[in-house]
């Protein structure tokens, strides 16, 4: 547990830039909702629930949670279950388990369950290299949840745990010609899953992508507005509240998947490279905590955790400028979406967990 010696290694600038990005967030959000929603108060209440994960993820040892990360890693498997039978539906996809009081998401806690779970698998091994064996199970045990998210359908949350598992096997000692040769039989694969694997209208996204004017008033509508919403902010922005695109709702979900858009449009290019600076920040000082950590396991931990964080960050920022196709992946710490928050503020838990420690037996 945790005691007061560690306080004073406990990496607050990184928890500042966190808490940054939650605020500016929360008042984005304000913007794009047209005022004190319900919205925002759900998200205010995230922010709160998600520092307590954060407390709690920092309190335990990090070691103590990775020698039960199989018990939470079956945890959030049956969730993951439970949700396939027993989920709510909105918008077409059975993602939330309803709770009456609020809805959790299971899916946005599966990647850190997963960090945990691989660190400790990777991190147990004497071995310099990382075998096959080692990438069959590695594989298998990211498989599973895998598979179980992208039948709600939620492609989107399922390929966040794929830079998970490829951060920690390759640091862990994958030789780089095995990640030629995934990458390879990655494009090979390709055809196959866009016959097979996606859904008619996850390949309408694709396709409209490529050419959103061939259907500007549906599937290629969203990508339109955004770049119409992000171009529009000019260098210093509309203002705060002024945006037309985000107020006059042409941009849809602008309070969640393109909040970034309406920032853009109401603080311009100042207020992006602001929110792209904490960002950077905050990745860059978490690389550091794995670089300082005192054993591979806080290190795979570490490596884990961000390398998802860092590929949602990275993904919704140019879908939101129109540079990726469309899915619904949240903007990490500044989207709407109390599951997302508290998973995510859990995860930075973990991070500030293992640089605490660096010093301890």
């Amino acid at each position: 547990m945790f005691e007061r010696r560690l306080y004073h290694h406990i990496d607050w600038a990184l928890l500042l830039a966190v808490a940054a990005l939650c605020l500016l967030g929360i008042t984005q959000i304000y913007s794009a909702t047209g005022g004190w929603t319900d919205i925002v108060q759900t998200q205010i209440y995230a922010v709160l629930l998600g520092v307590l994960a954060l407390v709690v993820c920092l309190s335990i040892d990090y070691r103590s949670l990775a020698d039960k990360s199989h018990f939470i890693y079956i945890a959030v498997i049956a969730l993951l279950a439970c949700v396939l039978f027993f989920g709510a539906v909105r918008g077409g996809s059975r993602r939330w388990i309803d709770l009456d009081v609020f809805n959790i998401q299971p899916s946005e806690f599966a990647k850190a369950a997963l960090a945990l779970v691989l660190a400790k698998f990777f991190g147990e091994s004497r071995r310099g290299t990382v075998t096959r064996v080692d990438l069959v199970v590695a594989g298998a045990l990211t498989a599973i949840p895998l598979v179980l998210i992208a039948q709600q359908p939620d492609l989107g949350t399922a390929a966040t745990l794929i830079p998970v598992a490829f951060a920690v096997a390759y640091v862990a000692g994958m030789p780089m010609r095995l990640v030629g040769v995934l990458a390879l039989m990655g494009v090979l694969a390709a055809p196959v899953a866009w016959k097979f694997a996606l859904q008619d209208y996850q390949r309408e996204r694709i396709s409209t992508f490529l050419d959103p004017a061939q259907d500007a008033r549906g599937a290629g509508y969203q990508q339109i507005q955004a770049r119409i919403t992000v171009g529009s902010g000019g260098l210093w922005g509309k203002g705060f509240t002024e945006g037309t695109q985000g107020q006059l709702r042409f941009l849809p979900v602008a309070h969640n998947d393109f909040i970034f858009s309406v920032l853009s449009e109401e603080q311009g290019f100042a207020g992006v490279i602001v929110a792209l600076g904490l960002y950077l920040f905050v990745i860059l000082r978490a690389l550091e905590s794995a670089r300082l950590a005192k054993d591979r396991l806080g290190a795979y931990l570490v490596l884990g955790v961000l390398a998802s964080f860092t590929f949602q960050v990275i993904y919704n920022i140019t879908m939101s400028a129109g540079l990726a196709p469309v899915k619904g992946l949240t903007l990490p710490l500044m989207s709407y979406g109390g599951s997302s928050m508290i998973a995510t503020l859990a995860g930075f838990g973990l991070i500030l967990n293992v640089r605490m420690r660096r010093f301890t037996n």
